[in-house]
């Protein structure tokens, strides 16, 4: 494909839950979650906007299987919003556990969107909370900052940056998945159903070597 040059004016670059719960030896690891931290770096170079997403959960929060008597992690549960994987105990607020890979560098980002702090709604998506219907006000920053094409990267391809990508879609951005710069739990075929899902949206797929970075 040909070459991806970002647009200084109207790209960003968000940059999915690349946090320490979430790579080698944290308490939710992704496979190969600090792998993404090279690339993420390399591309954060060539975008002049950056955003950045964070867990962020209460101690007792209901997406964690400590909160369910008899209930182990990966198990699932019904909850208002639909089926609910209940998780392992992770970034839990002000831990270390929570916070950004030591070896990320992003200190450009513009905006730190904090999701899943509310106790009762699991948050995959930068845009929305789980139950589709709270906002993160990611959209209306976008909107207002004039972005139109929206490059995502993180921790993991088939949760959270997925769910932002659709979501992305859905709110009438252009979207574009670094395949490269991603890791996925790929539980249970998530990763393909992901990937359907993804397509079938007209997010487009491309690795980073397919962006052009000046």
């Amino acid at each position: 494909m040909a070459s991806i040059a970002p647009d200084h004016a109207t790209d960003l670059l968000l940059v999915i839950d690349v946090q320490n719960d979430f790579c080698p030896g944290g308490a939710l690891a992704v496979p190969g979650g600090d792998e993404v931290v090279p690339a993420i770096n390399g591309l954060a170079q060539g975008f002049a906007h950056v955003a950045l997403t964070q867990d962020w959960h209460p101690t007792d929060h209901h997406s964690f299987a400590s909160s369910h008597a008899g209930r182990a992690p990966f198990d699932t549960v019904d909850v208002a919003y639909g089926v609910q994987v209940l998780w392992p105990d992770h970034c839990v607020q002000e831990t270390e556990g929570a916070a950004f890979h030591p070896n990320l560098e992003a200190g450009h980002a513009e905006l730190i969107v904090r999701k899943g702090f509310r106790r009762e709604i699991d948050s995959y998506s930068a845009f929305f909370e789980n139950d589709r219907r709270t906002p993160t006000g990611l959209a209306g920053y976008l909107r207002e900052r004039g972005f139109r094409r929206i490059f995502l990267a993180g921790l993991a391809t088939d949760f959270c940056v997925a769910w932002s990508a659709l979501d992305a879609r859905r709110e009438g951005f252009e979207a574009v998945l670094v395949e490269d710069a991603c890791r996925a739990i790929d539980m249970e075929g998530s990763l393909a159903a992901a990937t359907a899902d993804l397509e079938a949206a007209g997010v487009s797929l491309v690795r980073s070597t397919d962006i052009a970075i000046a």
